[in-house]
């Protein structure tokens, strides 16, 4: 709750944007809750903030666990921030009673998970694998700052983050905690849940060119209306999408000139679309595609289709879920295995290391939303199981 303080607005909605003051400060916050808990404490070249406990082994391959604490525009307070806020718990627990386990263990607070500022999400973890290219450098956000620009101005350079990669073998496993931001747990009465695997995303940006033209003296079957082509295509997306059984999200919309009076030329929307393996995906990107390609070309309207973004999906490893599975039996909780609808950092990292995610309960399925929250004792039981996770993981005599 100290946490949402931080960038939070009048209606209680958070707000934290990477690179901002906000972020910073809750970096801060966060970096003193590290050194509380007796971590060494750091931040690397992508601006990944890492908290470490030496193992016995220090040489030995590290067990990380994080998410991140940047927010979208008015969002909550749990989803990122009680991942990385559990993970630094369950290091101070095992501070405070002693335990020296065999493996070091990081906790990582990964920068610009969102979308919100740039289009390319989860800046921070692909930083890390090395995936972070110049084109994502150069990709600007609504004021038209460049992530780089954005970079330097936060006091980070750039040309720096090659600094930041981790070698394979370097890391022996990725634990991320993460609230459900679902239904699916609450629908059981189950305060926690085992992460199986994470759907493939993908993000397109669709451009409708037309004609613009006086909204009075331009009779309406000599239009070439962008607009009301691009909501077609929407609406045939929508369509297509209810009958698939998959989700497709359009989040974002700009209309040119933009004028109460003006038949608009132009109109810009994303487009999020999700499936469980990426051939699948991809083929229901292409279909989408080609529905627009009839409308436009029936509108006299031209279509340009650019990609976003392309996460592959990543099941999560079975022996890590086997070990979040027994942390639940021995606490008590049953280990209910569920999917993950939306895109974690996690799906970066297993270029690195297997991964495996705990889900939290969410009152009501919000995230992304003012009203988003997760109980204390929800969220005692999700950090209990991290707890007893990581203990497992990096005993050697498991090994």
């Amino acid at each position: 709750m100290a946490a949402a303080e931080i960038g939070k607005q009048d209606n209680g909605g958070i707000t934290r944007l990477p690179f901002s003051e906000e972020e910073r400060a809750v970096k801060e916050l966060a970096a003193a809750f590290m050194q509380e808990a007796g971590l060494t404490v750091r931040e690397d070249a992508a601006g990944n903030l890492i908290g470490r406990k030496e193992g016995k082994h220090p040489e030995a391959p590290v067990i990380m666990v994080g998410s991140h604490l940047d927010t979208v525009v008015n969002g909550g307070g749990f989803d990122g921030a009680l991942g990385v806020l559990a993970g630094i718990e369950a290091l101070h627990s095992m501070n405070e009673r002693g335990i020296w386990t065999d493996h070091p263990i990081e906790v990582v607070a990964f920068t610009n998970e969102e979308t919100t500022r740039f289009p390319n999400a989860m800046i921070g973890s692909r930083g890390m694998t090395g995936a972070l290219t110049e084109a994502d450098l150069q990709q600007k956000d609504g004021q038209g700052t460049t992530l780089q620009q954005a970079m330097r101005h936060a006091g980070y350079d750039p040309e720096a983050i090659p600094q930041a990669i981790r070698t394979e073998g370097e890391i022996k496993a990725y634990v991320e905690l993460h609230i459900e931001q679902g239904k699916i747990l609450e629908a059981r009465g189950l305060s926690v849940g085992v992460v199986e695997a994470i759907y493939s995303q993908l993000g397109d940006k669709f451009i409708l060119e037309g004609e613009s033209g006086h909204a009075g003296t331009t009779p309406m079957q000599l239009r070439n209306d962008a607009l009301m082509a691009a909501a077609e295509v929407m609406g045939a997306i929508e369509q297509e999408a209810r009958m698939a059984g998959n989700v497709a999200t359009i989040g974002q919309l700009r209309v040119f000139p933009g004028g109460l009076n003006i038949i608009p030329g132009k109109v810009e929307f994303t487009l999020d679309l999700r499936h469980t393996g990426d051939e699948a995906r991809d083929a229901f990107e292409r279909k989408l595609i080609g529905l627009a390609e009839r409308i436009c070309e029936q509108r006299g309207i031209k279509l340009t289709v650019h990609n976003l973004f392309r996460n592959s999906g990543a099941p999560c490893e079975g022996w890590i879920r086997e070990a979040i599975g027994a942390a639940c039996s021995s606490a008590g909780l049953e280990a209910y295995e569920l999917i993950s609808g939306a895109g974690h950092d996690a799906m970066h990292m297993q270029k690195l290391c297997p991964i495996g995610m705990i889900f939290v309960r969410s009152r009501n399925g919000l995230s992304h939303n003012p009203e988003e929250y997760s109980s204390p004792e929800d969220c005692g039981d999700g950090a209990e199981v991290l707890c007893r996770t990581l203990l497992k993981l990096s005993s050697m005599t498991n090994e």
